[in-house]
């Protein structure tokens, strides 16, 4: 499966931005969809994700009630709607794609993954 995101960028603290990620190839496979987060000196961070068929989601407790992950299957694409966004937003954001289960928070759980997207988040 291959992913690519857009709609990174830059805003300022309070703000909001909606990130894309299209998956191509092999989608049929997929089991599970989520974001990470990667802040310069940081290790990847989960975000949030969404199982592929039955639209359950989870979210880190950072971002719950404030970013929304959806997804459309017709179009392959998954979506991360960022509110609220804070200066400790400001990292790069990846997509990822699964096919198997285990722990959505769990990188080594994903078997695909996208180039990323930057945002940065201004005060």
């Amino acid at each position: 499966v291959q992913l690519v995101e857009s709609g990174g960028g830059s805003v300022q603290a309070g703000g909001s931005l909606r990130l894309s990620c299209v998956a191509s190839g092999s989608t049929f496979s997929l089991y599970r969809m989520g974001w990470f987060r990667q802040a310069p000196g940081k290790e990847r961070e989960f975000v949030a994700a969404i199982r592929w068929s039955s639209d359950n989601r989870v979210y880190a407790d950072s971002v719950k009630g404030r970013f929304t992950i959806s997804r459309d299957k017709a179009k392959n694409t998954v979506y991360l709607q960022m509110n609220g966004l804070g200066p400790e937003g400001t990292s790069v954001y990846y997509c990822a794609g699964g096919e198997y289960g285990g722990p959505a928070a769990g990188p080594l759980n994903y078997t695909s993954w996208g180039q990323g997207t930057q945002v940065t988040v201004s005060s």
